[in-house]
């Protein structure tokens, strides 16, 4: 009888492993980790893993996964993974900014007249707001009442790094309103502080007086910071003001929602 052929016995060939996948492929399938893994465990795996974090491609792809993406934005955005860090991390750095929290988290700075106290929504001869999450307000007295938070930014995320050489815009907003039938004075203090607390830069506009028989509706205040000085490391944020008839009671300026937020 013939002889059959003999199985070959060589190597078999090896299986493919991850690390021989196409570039575009491997960035679709990095992408779909989070930044915090990428960063710190993904990019240590070897140098062409180092590589592919790396890629500006890979962070817009996770811009385009998260919703961070806008086709206008292509020619605008140098790095992607700074972009999508700050729209990862955004949120308002304000704590208790709407008064459900009592004052927790505020610092009471100036506390005259009747002093500072908590309300509903609308009020006594007030108004609504146009955001439904919003149900109370700080109100003041007929003596100043301030009161102050400080954010730190680097236990909130944003490293020295980031805002020395990236800069991003810091936008501050405000909402205030007076009674319909007492006026009233609102003011806002916002400092971008060093590391030693000295005041880099400062939104301080004049303060707003509002006179008796108002129509009661709420005002939003708003500034964005841009190209401020390196070194920025706290944000001092400070509002309120009284009422102008010097009402015994809380006839003063009511303040509610504040933000502050950084972004791209």
């Amino acid at each position: 009888a013939a002889d059959l052929p003999s199985p070959s016995r060589g190597p078999r060939p090896a299986m493919t492993s991850i690390g021989d996948l196409p570039e575009d492929v491997l960035v679709e399938l990095l992408s779909l980790l989070p930044a915090r893994e990428l960063l710190r465990t993904c990019r240590l795996v070897c140098s062409q893993w180092r590589y592919v974090v790396d890629l500006n491609t890979l962070w817009k792809r996770k811009c385009q996964r998260d919703g961070f993406y806008r086709q206008s934005y292509d020619r605008s955005i140098s790095d992607w993974k700074v972009f999508y860090m700050l729209c990862h991390m955004k949120k308002n750095l304000l704590k208790n900014p709407r008064a459900e929290e009592n004052f927790q988290h505020w610092t009471i700075d100036a506390n005259e007249g009747d002093k500072w106290k908590i309300e509903d929504l609308p009020g006594a001869h007030g108004s609504h707001m146009s955001d439904p999450r919003v149900q109370k307000y700080f109100v003041t007295s007929y003596g100043p009442c301030f009161k102050s938070q400080i954010i730190t930014l680097d236990k909130e995320g944003y490293w020295n790094q980031l805002m020395d050489e990236i800069r991003p815009e810091i936008t501050v907003k405000d909402w205030y309103a007076a009674r319909f039938d007492c006026g009233c004075r609102y003011e806002l203090t916002v400092r971008l502080l060093s590391k030693d607390w000295i005041c880099l830069q400062e939104f301080h506009p004049e303060p707003v007086v509002i006179e008796q028989w108002s129509d009661a509706q709420w005002r939003e205040i708003s500034h964005t910071f841009q190209n401020y000085p390196a070194g920025v490391r706290h944000i001092w944020f400070q509002h309120g003001g009284q009422d102008t008839q010097y009402w015994a009671g809380w006839y003063g300026v009511r303040v509610t929602n504040s933000s502050i937020t950084i972004g791209p």
